[in-house]
């Protein structure tokens, strides 16, 4: 197994972040409480990364001369989104250490090649087809079955993207927009719930998880989070077995999270990959000895992995841009729930379904946590339009 080695990137060094998003923020106030300095690249200013980092610089992915300029003035890069292109990557990777490699950004940000390597190291993934013509969508159609999810191979998150396929009329109205693009066609499960696996690989292959997330979604949005998972035994060791192999598989130095259908007879398949912190692994930042954002910061340094312990059950609920539909939520509200944390990722302008925060909820069983940060939620807007946000959402 390849295991890359260099030197250790000490506090008081300059970490490189491309992409500005809320996963860099919270990457950077990381960072930054244990004396690095963070330096963040993206088409944007005033950005959530760049409103606590100590340089923002506003450019192109595509302008290689200038992430190479980016590249050079800090010690070691990683990124908070995978959408960022690889060639900005390999440009970097000239200069400094890139840490996940290009190589896992490569794969990861495309359901093709993701779902290709997934089911060729041996890891279980739903049926599937590639789809690059409407003659493909019907061999696919008649071989996967309906019903099944239509997906764009490239740059998909938050179920952007995708199509659901329930009956043949739905298969003709695709064929007859025709495809213009690459997909994947995966057959639809009829799943209990939905799980992941957040987990960190050092420089010297040393891995570590936080335990299995249960995770439900609203209109394709991750909603709210519990840890503990409510999930036998066997089925968390099982699904942490096979994050540690797609972690070593990939040769990944860095944070990953193994998104995961569970079927109703308790079988796992895999879902999707994504090589950095990940939102079901928000609650971490206030419930683990080491949240996910320092444990990306550790494995990028070439530090040792902190523990991942949980100190108590917790649960994690976004805060969707819906909440502002009737002005700006009462804060006072939720910050009277003694137990939970509010997480506000600096964005100026909220919108329908865009991430602008989250609450995160402690407690003695997974189920309080979960019904207190729900309830958290809901006191955000209760008052003023007797509208609760959990209905909402």
């Amino acid at each position: 197994m390849k295991i890359a080695t260099s030197p250790i990137v000490l506090p008081g060094a300059a970490i490189g972040v491309l992409g500005s998003g809320q996963l860099g923020r919270m990457f950077a106030i990381a960072a930054r409480r244990m004396g690095y300095r963070v330096h963040t690249f993206s088409p944007e200013g005033d950005t959530p990364t760049g409103q606590v980092a100590d340089v923002e610089i506003i450019g192109q992915y595509d302008d290689l001369d200038a992430v190479r300029q980016f590249a050079s003035n800090v010690r070691v890069l990683t990124f908070e989104f995978e959408n960022v292109p690889s060639g900005s990557v390999e440009a970097a990777a000239e200069l400094v250490p890139v840490r996940p490699g290009g190589a896992v950004l490569h794969i990861a940000q495309n359901r093709l090649r993701e779902k290709t390597f997934l089911a060729g190291n041996g890891f279980p993934v739903a049926p599937f087809a590639a789809v690059r013509s409407v003659e493909d969508l019907a061999s696919a159609v008649e071989s996967i079955g309906l019903p099944s999810v239509l997906k764009t191979a490239g740059f998909g998150y938050d179920g952007k993207g995708q199509t659901k396929l329930r009956t043949p009329d739905d298969v003709s109205a695709v064929v007859a927009g025709g495809v213009r693009e690459e997909l994947v066609l995966e057959a639809f499960i009829d799943f209990a719930c939905e799980l992941s696996v957040v987990a960190a690989r050092g420089v010297d292959g040393a891995f570590v998880d936080w335990g299995v997330i249960e995770n439900v979604h609203s209109r394709h949005v991750l909603d709210v989070s519990v840890a503990p998972a409510s999930v036998p035994p066997d089925v968390a060791e099982e699904a942490v077995r096979i994050a540690r192999g797609v972690l070593e598989s990939l040769d990944v130095v860095g944070v990953l999270c193994v998104e995961f259908f569970c079927t109703r007879e308790g079988k796992l398949l895999v879902n999707e990959l994504a090589p950095r912190p990940h939102n079901s692994g928000h609650l971490t930042f206030d419930a683990c000895v080491t949240s996910q954002f320092e444990q990306q910061l550790r494995a990028v340094c070439g530090l040792p992995l902190g523990s991942t312990r949980l100190l108590r059950p917790a649960a994690m609920a976004n805060l969707l841009g819906d909440l502002w539909e009737h002005g700006e939520p009462d804060w006072e509200a939720a910050c009277a729930v003694p137990d939970v944390k509010i997480h506000l990722y600096g964005k100026m302008h909220p919108k329908p379904g865009r991430k602008m925060g989250h609450l995160t909820a402690l407690a003695e069983s997974p189920e309080e946590a979960a019904r207190i940060v729900i309830e958290a939620r809901a006191r955000l807007t209760r008052d003023r339009t007797g509208i609760q946000s959990a209905d909402r959402q």
